[in-house]
């Protein structure tokens, strides 16, 4: 263990640290169920579901069986004047789980690069409409959508992760944040995104959020009723909207999608994270056919985008049976027991002083505390309780595989809680 983590803290670079590290990495050996398991024999709770994907767990029967099945057929061959039963098969699924009228799947192979093919897919349609000059994009504050250039872009500039980079990013147009909770009042708040949005209109290639739950950007949830705002002034500046549910689709929310909590359906939409369990990286765009017709009367007259491994087919394989995982299941009822737990379990965090808001949705849950949280002393406290938990920012969270049992959240609360406790 000790030349493993000599070697990796010399020559490894992991996300969101310095180089050399400041802090040592636990070296996991293997993973099973909802537990990680520890060089030194410890067995955590992972918490975070490998940043939000794991959502049935490791080592599930069904994806180990859908992997090396396909193994033994092909494990990749180029999507380029080619194609395979596995992409088609997921792009069906995609396409029935979505909102009526997404038609067309591309298959990009992270999520960050779906943000990026969307993107360019509003400018090509727009171009393909006669609107060349419609090249920026309107986005909420305390927005995150991934670390690729253009995904920076409408990030949140001020607070986000990419504020070094503002200077040198594409200028785009960033509307309020919705103010929080399902039912607020969105009223002052569409008032003031109203004037932006009409202000700049003319420059508008799309409207790019993520619904109803911004991740990255502090874990925020706003009304539904602003994201069924955004889809009718979207309709009315004609501009598209883009929803990216790389973070929230597939039940972590409660509903398949979170733009289903306002009934809604964009005109493009981004998924990865959980599409393929966590097993393999893979992201998809849908998009609906106008969006494509647009884009094959732009002077290219083809999308401008071609990943090598696009719609690798064991990422569709697995991405297939782990949509067959949720089928089978009773998800929402799950994710349900999963929410009330955690709205329980760490309601002691609110008698905590330093503590401002406990908030859950779905299958995640929140304490966000008055100042930045000691990651490592958070994680260090969590672990000692048995969980593995990776905060940011001032918020100690969860997003829990949905197969955890009611004691796994209690577990995992108590852990939660204690983190916070020890933030005092």
């Amino acid at each position: 263990m000790s030349q493993l983590l000599s070697y990796d803290r010399e020559h490894v670079w992991h996300p969101y640290a310095p180089m050399p590290p400041t802090a040592e990495p636990l070296l996991v050996r293997s993973a099973r169920g909802v537990r990680l398991e520890l060089d030194d024999g410890r067995r955590p709770i992972d918490a975070m579901s490998s940043w939000w994907a794991a959502i049935h767990g490791y080592g599930h029967p069904v994806l180990d069986a859908a992997l090396h099945t396909q193994a033994g057929a092909m494990s990749h061959v180029m999507f380029g004047g080619l194609t395979h039963e596995p992409a088609i098969e997921l792009a069906r699924r995609l396409v029935e789980l979505s909102p009526a009228g997404l038609e067309h799947v591309f298959f990009a192979d992270s999520g960050s690069v779906s943000v990026e093919v969307a993107l360019k897919m509003a400018i090509q349609h727009q171009r393909g409409r006669g609107h060349p000059g419609r090249t920026r994009f309107a986005t909420l504050r305390g927005g995150y959508h991934g670390d690729t250039f253009g995904a920076m872009s409408v990030c949140d500039p001020v607070n986000g992760m990419h504020t070094m980079f503002a200077d040198v990013l594409p200028s785009q147009v960033f509307l309020p944040r919705p103010p929080a909770g399902l039912d607020a009042d969105i009223t002052a708040w569409s008032a003031e995104a109203d004037a932006a949005l009409v202000a700049a209109s003319g420059e508008l290639a799309a409207i790019i959020v993520e619904p109803v739950l911004q991740g990255a950007g502090g874990m925020h949830v706003y009304p539904p009723a602003a994201l069924a705002w955004l889809r009718r002034r979207a309709d009315e500046l004609g501009l598209l909207l883009i929803a990216d549910e790389i973070a929230t689709g597939f039940g972590r929310t409660g509903e398949m999608f979170a733009m289903d909590h306002a009934c809604i359906a964009p005109d493009i939409l981004c998924v990865g994270k959980a599409l393929t369990g966590g097993y393999l990286t893979l992201g998809a765009v849908l998009c609906r056919p106008h969006v494509a017709a647009g884009i094959a009367e732009s002077e290219s007259g083809v999308l401008m985008h071609g990943p090598t491994f696009m719609a690798n087919p064991l990422a569709c394989a697995v991405a297939m049976a782990s949509l067959d995982i949720l089928a089978a299941s009773d998800w929402r009822s799950d994710i349900a027991r999963i929410g009330a737990g955690l709205a329980t379990g760490l309601a002691p965090a609110t008698r905590l002083d330093h503590v401002v808001d406990v908030r859950t949705l779905g299958a995640v849950g929140v304490i966000q505390v008055d100042r930045g949280v000691d990651v490592g002393l958070a994680a260090k406290i969590a672990l000692e309780h048995g969980v593995w938990v990776r905060p940011f920012r001032d918020l100690i969270y969860t997003m829990p595989p949905y197969v955890c049992r009611d004691e796994d959240i209690a577990t995992i609360c108590t852990a939660l809680v204690a983190a916070a406790g020890g933030m005092a």
